[in-house]
């Protein structure tokens, strides 16, 4: 390099740095291009076009920030400090992946390492990436403004905490740098709901996040004109507080010098931006769908006229670096790649053996603790349970905090299920949220990142459905697919079941389509001393748990369900999640003779099993699975084989649902124990619950109903 004075604020090391990886980067997609039968087995995207812009916000992250790539930033992993070698192991899905272990796509990352940035697992549906993200950033000003952020001025780098640990404790750089997040998104996934969720909340809080919105015209197919009215920009002046501006994203000094006013600022103001760059698209939508089969020649030209490699390495000459300099770093770099190929070629596929670690990450709670019925206790009813359950994770964990509609404020729930805890613990631990179930949801992933311990509420069961979106896209799999790097601790609280003619939106029942979703709990208790246990052990599992709560047993209102409501356990009381209960037992004498059965049940049958065993005195065991996933099968089984006789009763229709698995795999298990057919009892099989009290109590489950088929399996 010539000694001539630069005549941009970017300095000549950041330059050449830049210059090695675009270079790097170029290479890599070249190189993929050129070897296409192998690399293409699994599908994959590169930043070809889109270089220049991915390197100017990497080269500026600490690694106390966080960052959100999408799929096609390779280009920002290189920044950060990622390998063409670690790369190429992901995009050939080898065993050491050092994202996923070879169970994810090219250039879906996720780390923990200590000297880059934080990466929480990233998934490949579009936009999805926005609310986790942006849960990272209210994360870090929840732990800011509560004091739980430390501080190391003697660390010029700046590191988190591993997110496995306790407290995933935030730091800040030698230079006072507080944290910044930053969020990719291409400008098609703006049109996306959950974006605006996300936008909305980040200004609703003033967060500290940047949305780096990268826009090459292109979705799949469909051009820009075709499917936006307008561009990122445009969309922000809709969210009061969102600065947005748009820069050359071609051009990485202009790049470089605007992202570093941007960050700078976010670190010093704690405020959202976004920066909305235009790109080519110089290479395939992804190695699956290549640009020759939908672009038009003319377009496919206009965009290789906005290469941002030449004009780089112009810009370079043009300021005083030698030309045979810049060749050889160009040449050196595209020989790394080479060599890093073909030792990736040869490298490990990963063990089937290893197919089903890190579904789940483990759970310290393994026995039941502390006094289920203390001396002298008073009993309450389920609501007061739940509400003292939290009070005292409250007071306990000054990570924890709790967010939903209407649970904040003097409402504290509309089943009061969170009544004063506002008033007690301050706007920013309990407080109300839009109505946003899938931000509620998918902020949990973020907010787990950061080291908060997020306990959120969706106000009915029949609202859940916006968030299951987030539920399976990006907090069931988070574990999974980052390999147990980001586990997603959460406690998701649901109000459920059919209650005082509630209707067809406040009544139903879903815990069949949650259990299919994989990579979550749900537990779902009966009584108000299980709600507590198990609440603790929800908070405390490293994992996402969903609870359900029938609103009918919350005050023991319904006739025949005044057991719901017990002495209350104390405060170190926990109940392990999949441990079911023996809520009834059958008399020696009559099982002796032959005359009894079991019925599986959970929630509200729980109650309708119960009245209705009076019919049967001695006759009858009734197991309250408390956990539905996981789920205790060893005391079902058991149950089944000691009374030869069984009912599974639910309040969810029958068809496909959970119960009729569940029956099923009783069927198998225990097949050569039974005297008879499993019996299933459900709900009529309505689209949904009906208004009219007359009708809703012919749809659902009763004790007569249930009656009714105890006596004909006993005489079976």
């Amino acid at each position: 390099m010539q000694s001539q004075e630069t005549t941009v604020s970017v300095s000549k090391e950041i330059l050449l740095k830049a210059w090695n990886l675009i270079s790097t980067a170029r290479a890599l997609s070249d190189l993929y291009e050129e070897n296409k039968d192998v690399c293409s087995k699994y599908v994959h995207a590169t930043s070809k076009g889109h270089e220049a812009i991915q390197l100017a916000v990497a080269l500026q992250l600490l690694p106390l920030d966080f960052v959100a790539p999408y799929y096609r930033d390779d280009s920002i992993l290189l920044g950060i400090g990622y390998t063409p070698y670690e790369l190429m192991l992901q995009v050939l899905a080898k065993k050491d992946d050092p994202f996923s272990g070879g169970r994810t796509y090219y250039a879906h990352p996720s780390s923990i390492r200590e000297d880059m940035p934080k990466i929480p697992h990233q998934s490949s549906a579009t936009g999805m990436q926005a609310i986790p993200t942006t849960g990272i950033a209210q994360g870090i000003q929840y732990r800011e403004q509560q004091g739980l952020a430390r501080y190391d001025g003697e660390n010029k780098k700046g590191v988190v905490a591993d997110s496995s640990s306790d407290s995933s404790l935030l730091w800040r750089g030698g230079g006072g740098e507080a944290p910044v997040v930053v969020c990719s998104l291409g400008d098609a996934a703006i049109t996306e709901g959950e974006v605006a969720e996300a936008f909305h909340f980040a200004v609703l809080k003033s967060l500290p996040i940047l949305y780096l919105i990268q826009d090459n015209d292109w979705d799949i197919s469909a051009h820009a004109r075709e499917v936006r009215a307008m561009n990122a920009v445009e969309f922000a002046k809709g969210f009061k507080g969102l600065q947005a501006l748009s820069i050359n994203g071609s051009d990485f000094i202009e790049c470089y010098e605007a992202l570093r006013d941007v960050i700078k600022k976010i670190r010093k103001e704690r405020r959202p931006f976004l920066v909305h760059a235009k790109v080519p698209l110089l290479n395939h939508h992804t190695s699956g769908v290549r640009k020759e089969w939908y672009r038009p020649k003319k377009d496919l030209e206009e965009h290789a006229k906005r290469d941002p490699f030449p004009l780089f390495r112009e810009q370079l000459l043009s300021l005083g670096f030698d030309e045979q300099e810049l060749n050889a770093i160009q040449q050196k770099a595209k020989e790394q790649v080479e060599q890093d190929y073909q030792r990736a070629l040869k490298a490990d596929d990963p063990s089937p053996d290893n197919l089903t670690k890190h579904i789940f990450a483990e759970t310290s709670v393994k026995e039941e603790q502390g006094e289920r019925a203390p001396a002298n206790g008073e009993k309450v009813v389920m609501v007061d349970a739940a509400l003292h359950a939290v009070d005292e994770i409250l007071k306990k964990h000054p990570e924890a905090l709790l967010y939903g509609q209407d649970v904040g404020g003097e409402l504290g729930g509309v089943f009061r299920e969170a009544a004063l805890l506002a008033k007690k613990y301050g706007d920013a631990r309990v407080f109300n949220t839009p109505i946003t179930e899938a931000y509620i949801i998918g902020s949990t992933v973020g907010m787990s990142a950061a080291g908060c311990k997020p306990i959120v509420e969706v106000q009915f069961a029949d609202y859940v459905w916006p968030g299951l979106n987030q539920l399976f896209t990006e907090v069931s799999r988070s574990c999974y697919l980052s390999n147990g790097k980001y586990p997603v601790q959460t406690l998701i609280r649901i109000p459920i079941g059919a209650y005082g003619s509630g209707g067809p939106y406040h009544s139903s029942s879903v815990e069949s389509v949650l259990l299919q979703i994989k990579g979550i709990k749900v537990v779902y208790p009966s009584n108000a001393a299980d709600m507590k246990g198990l609440m603790k052990a929800a908070f405390y599992d490293p994992n996402p748990v969903v609870m359900l709560e029938h609103k009918g047993l919350y005050w023991s209102k319904v006739p025949g369900t005044l057991d719901a409501k017990t002495i209350e356990p104390d405060e170190n009381y926990i109940i392990p999640l999949g441990k079911g209960r023996i809520e009834l037992e059958a008399s020696t004498y009559e099982l002796k003779n032959g005359n009894t059965l079991t019925v599986i049940t959970y929630g509200m049958g729980v109650y309708w099993a119960k009245n209705a065993a009076k019919n049967f005195p001695g006759q009858i065991e009734i197991i309250d699975l408390r956990s539905l996933n996981p789920l205790d099968e060893e005391l079902i089984f058991s149950s089944v084989r000691k009374h030869n006789k069984c009912i599974v009763l639910t309040e969810e229709t029958i068809n496909n649902s959970f119960a009729e698995a569940l029956a099923g795999r009783i069927a198998s298990e225990c097949f050569r124990d039974l005297d008879a057919p499993v019996k299933i009892i459900g709900s009529v099989n309505t689209p949904a619950i009906p208004l009219n009290s007359i009708l809703e109590k012919a749809m659902l489950p009763s004790s007569e109903k249930v009656a009714d088929a105890m006596s004909e399996l006993l005489n079976y």
